[in-house]
């Protein structure tokens, strides 16, 4: 049996028992949703009450392992130009913990960057700092909405350094690009502990369904281990908004597809996490790296960013929320309808209703659970529409 049939049916196994169990529950899953916490005043000042200062960054001590499913060499919340061969987490003499991040340029043309994304708010001020240790080593940031000088130390004696800047964001700033490097033909450099230090991201909005009295319904797609001919022909043919949430993985063994399946305006290729683990069994850093690095492979891969999360087996919790806003969801997104593998599920009574969100996977039946779920929402006076012109 191949690993993409074993990875689908254990994930039918384990989704089947988590509908079940939501099935019963799905309409309190927008009332569970904790109140946002108030975002900073156009100043730039947080509110003192409402906005704690915390550390934004993903995996900032590099303790964290990459999830299953990713890319070989990967390290967690982080992309780094050279991949495996040039970056890599090492247990020699870290600055605290176990591990570190250690740099070595491949050749005299890589300063051997490392970066990632982090979420923030506009005009807010924010603390960027990381122990270094090499030499030329250098911390900034980008996509602030000014510019920001980088600190940088042109030799840290051989022990550990810390390297810190301030920025305030732009009145358009939602994200920035966080980045180390050293320099050209400068040797092996070495990171750990780092910091982006300001309030967070209000929590992501949890909706099982879409509040809209428009006749519209929304059609989404998991996983991506099963790809057919016959369903991609089926979205093509009706003109189906599809709103995909596939796994790195599948979605970069065939991009073209999804690319095609995803061409009717209104769809949007998602976030699903890398190894659709349940999140309620993470912690919130942990959390924040399933989802910040699936967010990066769907973006590198399609060019945009996801802005909705669609939590492994409609598990989730308050960390899955603020992990999710953390890496630039605005939605956790569920279901109240299944059409999945033969099925006609709808977790309300009576039939489809204005807002509702369709679950199917990309699956040998999907060819057949398409036609089925279009015929309920056209027997109730719907039509499938594209989610994203709806979720603000």
């Amino acid at each position: 049996m191949s690993l993409s049939t074993r990875l689908s049916a254990h994930m039918s196994t384990r989704l089947s028992t988590r509908l079940s169990a939501l099935a019963a529950s799905v309409a309190l899953v927008t009332a569970a949703a904790p109140m946002a916490t108030a975002a900073p005043s156009a100043t730039g000042s947080p509110s003192a009450a409402a906005a704690p200062i915390v550390n934004l960054a993903t995996n900032p001590g590099f303790e964290l392992p990459a999830p299953n499913l990713s890319d070989w060499g990967a390290i967690a919340g982080w992309n780094c130009t050279g991949g495996p061969a040039e970056a890599a987490v090492t247990t020699t003499a870290p600055h605290t913990g176990t591990s570190a991040l250690t740099v070595t340029p491949a050749n005299a043309d890589s300063t051997g960057e490392c970066a990632q994304t982090v979420s923030v708010q506009p005009n807010t001020t924010y603390t960027a700092s990381a122990w270094v240790r090499g030499s030329f080593v250098y911390l900034g940031a980008t996509g602030t909405g000014h510019d920001v000088a980088p600190a940088w130390t042109e030799t840290t004696g051989g022990g550990w350094q810390q390297l810190t800047t301030r920025f305030t964001t732009g009145p358009n700033a939602r994200s920035i690009r966080l980045y180390v490097h050293g320099w050209y033909q400068e040797g092996p450099f070495s990171v750990d502990d780092v910091h982006v230090d300001g309030p967070a991201p209000a929590p992501a909005t949890p909706l099982g369904s879409v509040p809209t009295t428009d006749k519209v319904v929304f059609f989404t797609v998991d996983d991506g281990w099963t790809r057919t001919p016959e369903a991609e022909k089926f979205i093509a043919d009706n003109h189906l908004p599809i709103t995909a949430f596939p796994l790195p993985m599948p979605a970069g063994t065939d991009p073209g597809f999804f690319r095609r399946v995803t061409a009717v305006p209104g769809s949007s290729i998602q976030d699903h996490s890398v190894s659709h683990t349940d999140p309620t069994t993470l912690t919130l850093a942990q959390q924040q790296v399933e989802i910040c690095d699936a967010r990066d492979a769907m973006t590198r891969a399609f060019g945009t960013a996801p802005t909705v999360f669609r939590p492994p087996y409609f598990a989730w919790n308050a960390d899955t929320l603020q992990a999710a806003a953390n890496c630039g969801m605005r939605t956790v997104l569920t279901a109240d309808a299944d059409f999945s593998w033969g099925a006609s599920n709808i977790w309300h009574p009576g039939t489809l209703q204005p807002g509702d969100v369709v679950l199917m996977h990309w699956t040998d039946t999907l060819a057949t659970d398409l036609p089925r779920a279009l015929a309920a929402a056209q027997a109730a006076g719907l039509k499938p529409a594209g989610l994203i012109d709806y979720l603000h």
